[in-house]
């Protein structure tokens, strides 16, 4: 792009000027007012959750691009606590009318009282893990169907095997606001954008493989230009396909496993980090919930939830509550040390929030969710941990799973894993599915690689409904004894 031809970076208040409070006629007054008017002393906390989204996406298949939508949406959500209690509205428009219709109708679900006085702490500094810019129009349409056109050429000249290729782009631009009770005045400007690529690759006997790869992050259309990146990620999905035409079916029974680092860590997310999320341990529904000091995982495992990962897709300058993010170390050398809280969890537990409160939209509750979350490195080489292995897996990529949160057990299959004999990958194989559960995995690690890596920006958790944008990663790990389920020999 021609940097001389670009606008001038507005900051973040210019744009929660622009999208938020100007076209509504709102100010910062006339909503601390609204949310006075609500607040009485029967309640420990009220707040305002503004929010300005637009999205945008494009999809290619049979070499055309197909189709293309663009979605706006804005509101406002109101959250009142007593006690355990929650009394929430929301409203489809940002004008001070509906402020005040979604902000009394919430207050009418809890007990009402005299009103009680607050005081809003007017000098918030944002942290800065992104720019504030908007994505939808950092390259032009033509570019980002070109883009799409090019993956699909580009895929189909790797092999004359490659037969389907499907891929979507999409971008996300969201201004948020926030004010509550406790003093929070917060904003942020939060970009996204992100770009699947889906191929399927046909045998001589008519056999079909699918291999997926994808990118993205809290930056705009351009990183999948720079250096070819789509280039890269293109390759990758080729490649999965590719190999998985002959590869041979995974063996079943107990054997040592080696997972590879990035995208493998959605296991270590699903099985372990929504077990350590603290509404499951204040109901004491997660089989973490009275582990706090105790051994959960092998000595050589320090996990952390960061959302300071600058440009990460589960990064935050501050989560939905305004609280700023943080990097929060769950697990130390095997020990269990935190949860992640939000604001309500964590004052019924008697502690404080770590910067982990989200939600899909204004028109959601908060709840306590991972952002970025990973283990951290170790001292052996992927080689090593590899050459370690007499017979086993090495789970280079995984397609999907399920998890029981309640008991930590999972279920995940690769869709793209290898078999190591004598300490050597030899052929590749497919249909491997891994059964265990989160703690007992984690005690099997023995040895933790120094390769740490990120996945590569394509990671959506969800839960109670709500999905939200996250990041997974961890080094390569050698996990002794896990189940393998499978139909080859063993």
């Amino acid at each position: 792009m021609n940097q001389k031809n670009q606008k001038p970076q507005k900051s973040q208040w210019d744009l929660v000027n622009q999208y938020l409070l100007t076209p509504q006629g709102l100010t910062l007054e006339s909503i601390e007012s609204a949310l006075g008017a609500i607040y009485t002393r029967s309640m420990d906390f009220a707040d305002f959750y503004f929010q300005y989204e637009v999205s945008e996406s494009w999809s290619l298949e049979e070499s055309l691009v197909k189709s293309g939508s663009f979605s706006l949406s804005q509101g406002v959500g109101v959250r009142v606590i007593q006690g355990e209690k929650t009394g929430f509205a929301y409203a489809d428009s940002l004008d001070l009318v509906a402020l005040n219709r979604a902000a009394h109708a919430a207050r009418g679900i809890v007990k009402s009282g005299e009103s009680k006085k607050f005081k809003i702490q007017n000098n918030f500094k944002t942290q800065n893990y992104y720019l504030a810019q908007n994505p939808l129009g950092s390259i032009s349409s033509e570019e980002k169907v070109s883009l799409l056109q090019k993956i699909d050429q580009f895929a189909r000249q790797r092999d004359p095997r490659i037969r389907e290729v499907m891929a979507s782009l999409s971008a996300n631009f969201e201004v948020i606001l926030m004010m509550a009770t406790d003093g929070t005045l917060a904003y942020d400007v939060r970009p996204l954008v992100r770009l699947n690529i889906t191929v399927v690759a046909e045998g001589p006997n008519g056999q079909k493989e699918q291999g997926f790869s994808g990118g993205g992050a809290r930056k705009n259309y351009e990183m999948f230009l720079d250096n070819n990146y789509w280039e890269k990620i293109t390759l990758e999905a080729c490649e999965v396909a590719l190999v998985n035409l002959h590869a041979q079916e995974a063996p079943a029974g107990n054997l040592d496993i080696v997972l590879g680092n990035g995208w493998p860590g959605v296991l270590l997310h699903e099985a372990f980090g929504h077990g350590l999320e603290g509404d499951f341990n204040r109901k004491k529904t997660s089989t973490f919930h009275d582990l706090m000091g105790k051994q959960v995982a092998s000595s050589i495992c320090t996990i952390v939830d960061d959302g300071t990962v600058h440009g990460a897709r589960g990064s935050l300058n501050i989560d939905d509550e305004g609280t700023p993010t943080q990097c929060t170390t769950l697990v130390e050398n095997g020990i269990l040390k935190n949860y992640l809280q939000d604001k309500h969890n964590a004052r019924l537990m008697g502690g404080k929030s770590t910067g982990n409160g989200r939600r899909e939209s204004y028109a959601d509750l908060v709840m306590p969710r991972m952002t970025n979350t990973y283990l951290l490195p170790g001292k052996h080489t992927p080689e090593e941990i590899i050459g370690s292995v007499d017979r086993g897996i090495y789970a280079k990529n995984f397609s999907g799973g399920a998890v029981d949160i309640t008991t930590g057990k999972f279920v995940f299959v690769t869709n793209e894993a290898f078999l190591i004999e004598k300490g050597r990958i030899t052929h590749p194989v497919k249909g491997a599915t891994l059964i265990g559960d989160g703690p007992s995995a984690l005690l099997k690690v023995t040895m933790v690689g120094n390769d740490l890596a990120l996945d590569a920006g394509v990671g959506v958790c969800g839960k109670d409904g709500q999905s939200v944008p996250v990041g997974v990663g961890q080094p390569t790990l050698r996990i002794n004894g896990l189940t393998v389920g499978g139909t080859g020999d063993q």
